[in-house]
This record gives structure tokens, sequence and C-alpha cells, in this order.
């Protein structure tokens, strides 16, 4: 292999996509080399499924793409996409049992949307199933490594994105976060994943999970790389999608080398309390300091109703799922049992044969709270303080202009820690549910390194519809910091 390849893993979405456009590499070349690694790695459990064939078929039209001249700013890249995606020719399982061997007769708009920018599709990555979950350990197949200790999670429910990118078997990846399920794994995993505002992103052909919470975005090493990913993947889908903005889509990457000068930081004191380890504070605190340096300035704000953002959450999105997982009967489609007496005995044994524990327990929750005599008590009272959190955000961007903070109490925890006690997963995620609550765009940046050498995330939070801003201060940071070039060892 030539000098050139053998390294090809190691180079961004950018720096690849640089490299195809000058014909340095072939689109065939790098292709080969991604899925040779990730063939190699089966191990980590970052994918659930490959289609060679078809990849190579996308990755040659790519090349004949660029030979007529007919270039995208990311032609013959390859892409991974969370198996939450439908796709038609690799299976759609979104981790579950449910949907085992289960081929969709269209893409997602997602999916659709990158090919036609002439990105090669590697195959499909594991996650929680149905996107429950904060480690990646609810994947009915298979539980996700973390790359840079095996003993870890990845994060969830898009772990098996992160995990991918971070071991560099893709260049990039698709994920999606109801509650934080793209900003912590990349925490966890020490990569860049970004949530837009809410409706950027199309959900058409996306398995849903809680319809007014979840959100695509991208994954991937730099803030450079994920600017390009989601100008290719946002825009209007109004005919297929009800919750798609009327907002054109943008090119992300325009400001990514603006100044930060006098730009005001909020730093909200109740993410800053006694659940968040030392460890955590110290490199999101360094990080802070370096956008001092580079002129920002540090406004103490407040989110007070931080801690209710779980109770909320955890009401909200079961309530959602319970809603529509009931598709899921064994009559059109996905699993059905095999042995019943009548249509009753039918459903009950497919579901209790086909969901794993914690998609029960959330469909059993939402399914309580919206019963009759419990839903003005809980789901109302949830969807009231929901908005007064939203509220929340708009009185501290009156003091600031981007908000800053950890993106999960601690770092990665070992694996089967917390698989006995779903509230302390549930508790993990109580600095990226306010801004998931709320539809705001937020992200994760690698800040350094805590217990165990393993990563810390900065998340910033921005007003809706800033996310070149977003993408703009973590572009700066990764120019004054070089954690996003580090990788686990041994990759």
């Amino acid at each position: 292999m030539s000098p050139i390849s053998s390294n090809l893993h190691d180079l961004t979405v950018a720096q690849l996509a640089a490299k195809l456009r000058a014909k340095d590499v072939s689109a065939v070349e790098v292709t080969q080399h991604f899925l040779a690694r990730s063939h190699a790695a089966d191990n980590l459990g970052a994918y659930l499924a490959f289609n060679d064939e078809f990849t190579l078929s996308q990755a040659k039209a790519a090349d004949a793409r660029i030979a007529a001249g007919d270039v995208s700013p990311l032609t013959g890249v390859p892409i991974a996409h969370k198996d939450i995606f439908v796709t038609k020719n690799f299976s759609s399982t979104a981790g579950s049992k449910m949907l085992a061997g289960y081929y969709s007769s269209f893409d997602s708009t997602v999916v659709n949307k990158f090919d036609c920018s002439g990105m090669v599709s590697l195959g499909k990555l594991n996650c929680d199933e149905f996107a429950m979950g904060s480690g990646n350990e609810n994947s009915a197949f298979k539980p996700v490594l973390n790359p840079w200790d095996h003993s870890r999670i990845p994060g969830g429910s898009s772990g098996g994105s992160a995990a991918a990118v971070a071991a560099r078997l893709t260049p990039a990846a698709t994920g999606t976060d109801t509650g934080g399920s793209i900003r912590q794994p990349a925490a966890f995993c020490g990569i860049t994943g970004i949530k837009p505002t809410y409706g950027r992103a199309s959900r058409y052909g996306m398995i849903a999970f809680a319809s007014s919470l979840d959100q695509a975005g991208p994954m991937a090493r730099t803030a450079e790389d994920c600017a390009l990913l989601l100008s290719a993947m946002c825009g209007p889908d109004l005919d297929r999608d009800s919750t798609s903005l009327d907002v054109p889509a943008e090119d992300y990457s325009r400001s990514l080398n603006d100044s930060i000068e006098g730009l005001r930081v909020g730093i909200p004191k109740e993410f800053f309390g006694e659940g968040l380890s030392a460890d955590v504070r110290a490199a999101v605190d360094a990080a802070l300091k370096e956008y001092e340096k580079l002129g920002a300035k540090l406004v103490p704000i407040s989110l007070p109703r931080t801690e209710l953002s779980i109770p909320v959450y955890y009401i909200i999105a079961p309530a959602e799922a319970s809603s529509n997982l009931s598709r899921f009967d064994g009559v059109k489609f996905g699993h059905r049992a095999q042995n019943y007496t009548d249509l009753n005995d039918m459903y009950k044994k497919t579901r209790a044969e086909g969901f794993g524990d914690e998609v029960k327990r959330r469909i059993m929750i939402g399914t309580y709270v919206l019963s009759h005599g419990y839903y003005d008590a809980y789901y109302l009272q949830a969807q009231k303080i929901r908005r007064m959190i939203a509220d929340d955000f708009q009185q501290a961007f009156k003091q600031c202009d981007v908000i800053a903070g950890p993106v999960a109490p601690t770092v990665a925890w070992k694996l089967g820690e917390k698989s006995s006690d779903p509230v302390a997963n549930y508790l993990a995620d109580i600095f990226t549910l306010p801004a998931s609550l709320a539809g705001l765009p937020g992200m994760s940046v690698p800040a350094g390194f805590g217990e165990g050498g393993m990563p810390v995330g900065l998340q910033l939070i921005g007003n809706y519809f800033s996310e070149a801003k977003l993408l703009n201060m973590a572009h700066r940071l990764q120019q004054a910091t070089d954690f996003h070039v580090r990788k686990p060892e041994g990759i």
C-alpha cells in the first residue's frame, strides 16, 4: 500500500476531501481502507451491518463524479450511519430484536442527502435499543466498547458512532440526540459532535423514540468536519416531516475562523455543583481559560430549573416512546412471536420477546403518565415545566452569547457499573437534557482528559439557529489545543 493510503484513517473529513479532489487518492482506495479496518475491529462492537458490494459501487460512482468534475465538498468521503436511520441497502434494526433483519424500502432523508452529496456509506452503527440509553449497553446484539479503554462504555445512545470515529473506523458518522445522545458519547470518546436546533435536520426515516426531542446530527473528529457534514444534512423537508423547519440550508463553515474577541460565554452555576467530578471540572475550567486567552469574556449565569430537566425528560420522552413504539406489534413488519393463541396473545408475546428491558421500562412509564387520571398530574405538568426551562435559556441569552459547561458529570464509567440502577444512568444526562428540552443547538468539543486518561468534553449551547457560532467557538478552541487530534493507544 502506498504511503498516502497507509495513513488514510488519520486524515479528517476535510483532509480526505482535499486529497480526493486533487486526485491524490481514489474514493475506491479510501473506501477499501476503511472497510478493511472496520471488519478487523469487530471486537469493538461498533458496526451492526455491512454491504461491501454496495459500498464499493458508491465509491466507484464517486470516482466517476470526481473525474467528470462534478464534485461537492464531500464527494468520495466515507461515512457510517447510526442504525436508527432506515436504509434500503443495509438492514435497519434500531439496535433491537424487534427489527432484526428488517430492510426498509426507502432511505431516510439524512442518508439520502449524504448519498446525493457523493459520500460513501460504510455500514450501520450500533446503538442503544431504539436510542434508549446512556452507555450503549442496551443494544440487543452486543455492547459497544470505548476505544480508549475497552472496559468502559462509549456513551449512548450513539455509542457505535462515537466509537467508530474515535477508533478511526470511519472519518464521519451520523448520530441522533434526544437527551444528549450525540454530545455525551462524543465527550466520552474524545470526538466532536453537534445537535442542531430541533427541526434543522429532517426526521423522515429516523426510527422514532421521542418525536418532539429526536434530532439528527454529525459526529467527526473536528468542528471543521462537523460544519461540512451539517451543511450537507440540514434543510427543509416539509413534505415528509411535519417537524421540519422552513429554514434554508446554510454553509456552516463560513465563519469558522471568525474572531471570538468580546464574545460573552455564560457559565451556569448549576452545571458546576457537587455532582461534578473534580477531574472533569479541571478539564472544563482549563478549556474556559483558553477562551479567555482568545478574548472571550466569561459571564456567570443561572439556569435555575436544571435539576427539573431529569424528571421532566423522563416523563415526556417515555410518553412519546410508548406512542411511537405501539406500531411494533408483529402485524405489518418486524418480529412476530412464533406461538400464540389469538391476536391479543400475539401482541403480548411479540412485544415481550422483541423489546429489551429498558425499552419495556420506558413504554410502561410512558403509558402510565398518559393514562386517565395521570395525564394532568404528570404529563401536562412536565410540559409546563419544559416551557419554563426554555424560558430560563432565553433569560440567560440576554446576558451571554453562548453557554459553556461540562457535557457529563464524570468520564465514561465501567461496563456494567450502572446496569442494575437505571436511575443512575438517567442522572448522568443532567447537563445535556435542558438544551434538548428547549430544542436548542448544542455540541461537545474535546477538552482534555480525566480519571484513567479518559476524554472529557466541553459542552457549548447556543440560541436557536446559532450552529455556525458554536462551530466557530469549537474550531477556535481546536486551533489552540490538540485534544481533538489525540487518539487511543494502538489505533
